[in-house]
């Protein structure tokens, strides 16, 4: 029986831990929320490369 790959099927969601900013000054929250926003603009690549290539495909197959 071969093994999946970790990639090969849907992963789940990773829930985020989140941070007591108890202590946190305000550079470092500015470079987690950096962070954030850098993690933010790679989910919106993903979404928008998926919907071009569901648009891509819609166009493929369209009929008329």
């Amino acid at each position: 029986m071969a093994v999946m790959d970790e990639e090969a099927g849907p992963r789940r969601r990773q829930v985020l831990e989140k941070p007591r900013f108890d202590g946190w000054d305000v550079g470092q929250l500015q470079e987690y929320i950096a962070e954030l926003q850098a993690e933010i603009a790679r989910a919106e690549i993903a979404i928008s490369a998926r919907n071009d290539h569901r648009a891509a495909a819609e166009a493929f197959f369209k009929k008329g």
